[in-house]
């Protein structure tokens, strides 16, 4: 990697840092380049997407040595395609926790020999405050904002204040929403479908749900966690009963092991329609619960609702929550759909607003101060506080599959 003519002699400021991400919390090796100007100089990611379909999931060891074959040049590329050096940077950040810890630790140790070689500090970064921030690379949000971050690994709800303070109103008490949709489409054998053989289960199933010319009521599927007025999550029930609508539908039909459902479609239109209602509910109760307790502490200040994590990219969620969201005053945000999913440009962004923040006390460069967490909290815990607040709600009226 040279130096590209005229950035040896580039004049950085705190105001316009420039930060390599490096992300290998799961299954993607992602590295980028961003601005504090919110210039995305470079970006470049290896999915392992494809090597873990034969296994059904992801094996830790396997996407271990995947990142560890594919890391150097994943870096090497992210400065080739900005055209500059190591030397021409500020700091590199780097994913430590939360996540796989055999994949966390590739990125890290290759973060550490980056920032050593090149005598860069180094800005540890929690994965979820990453997602949650993103979308203010793209888009006008103040502090503070209301977050819900659902992926495949996890649900919560967060009332963001900086980017060193987070309060955690609600998270998921089994499975993530990410999961839950990816494992009824393997379910329902959806990648036999042309159509649907190269996209995740989300996407297959909101695609089939589009079509299924609004019969959304054919499957029942019972609102989780109805009875407590908190904000946690659950879609392990929704999970297990489409199972159960799939095993007996298929035993009354007789059909084949490599058939699929006749009214596949319907049947993924009622499935998205019961995962969105539970996303709507708890979100407007951590919405009444900000304003009750008046978490915004300038009552004229902008209310906005973030939602980020890869099941961000799913539109029927996303427009549902925003509508919901319209009607108590709060504006709705997501990053990029690509920047939804876990990449290189969302730790860099990170690491550029904490320089731009002051928020400096994790950089270093003893190195060896810096580990990995396999779990880690987002932040303070509201979760009992919201539970005693008791809030019951006046559900808005959201149509989730629009005409």
């Amino acid at each position: 990697m040279r130096p590209a003519e005229g950035l040896n002699n580039r004049t950085y400021s705190a105001k316009y840092p420039v930060v390599l991400g490096i992300e290998t919390s799961c299954d993607d090796t992602g590295a980028a380049l961003v601005t504090g100007q919110k210039e995305v100089l470079s970006e470049y990611i290896h999915s392992q997407q494809n090597s873990h379909l034969k296994f059904g999931g992801i094996i830790p060891p396997v996407a271990q040595d995947i990142h560890r074959a594919n890391i150097e040049n994943v870096v090497r590329k992210t400065f080739e395609l900005a055209n500059i050096h190591p030397t021409d940077i500020d700091a590199v950040a780097v994913t430590n926790r939360p996540g796989l810890p055999l994949s966390l630790i590739v990125g890290l140790r290759y973060a550490k020999h980056i920032a050593r070689t090149y005598d860069k500090p180094l800005i540890p970064v929690h994965h979820m405050q990453a997602h949650a921030l993103m979308a203010r690379m793209s888009s006008t949000i103040p502090f503070p904002f209301l977050c819900l971050l659902v992926s495949g690994g996890h649900s919560l709800l967060v009332f963001v204040e900086s980017t060193a303070k987070f309060r955690l109103l609600g998270e998921t008490l089994d499975d993530a929403p990410g999961e839950a949709l990816d494992k009824i489409a393997r379910r329902l054998k959806l990648r036999n479908v042309a159509k649907y053989a190269n996209v995740s289960g989300g996407q297959a199933i909101e695609s089939a749900a589009r079509s299924a010319l609004q019969d959304t009521s054919t499957y029942e599927f019972p609102l989780p966690l109805s009875k407590y007025r908190d904000c946690q999550f659950s879609f392990a029930g929704l999970k297990n009963t489409a199972t159960r609508h799939i095993l007996e539908r298929e035993a009354a039909l007789n059909l084949a092991p490599d058939a699929l459902l006749p009214d596949y479609e319907a049947f993924c239109a009622c499935f998205l329609k019961g995962i969105t209602r539970h996303m709507l509910h708890r979100t407007q109760r951590a919405i009444e619960y900000c304003e009750r307790k008046n978490l915004f502490v300038n009552t004229d200040a902008k209310r906005s609702l973030v939602v980020s994590g890869g099941v961000a990219c799913n539109d029927v969620i996303f427009n549902a929550l925003s509508s919901m969201a319209a009607q108590f005053g709060y504006s709705t945000f997501r990053p990029l759909k690509k920047h939804c999913t876990d990449n290189g440009t969302m730790i860099a962004w990170n690491g550029v607003e904490k320089l731009l923040q002051n928020d400096t006390h994790e950089m270093t460069k003893d190195y060896g101060l810096v580990d990995i967490s396999g779990k880690c909290p987002i932040g303070e815990s509201m979760i009992d506080d919201v539970k005693e607040a008791n809030i019951a709600c006046k559900w808005a009226k959201v149509n989730i599959f629009p005409s």
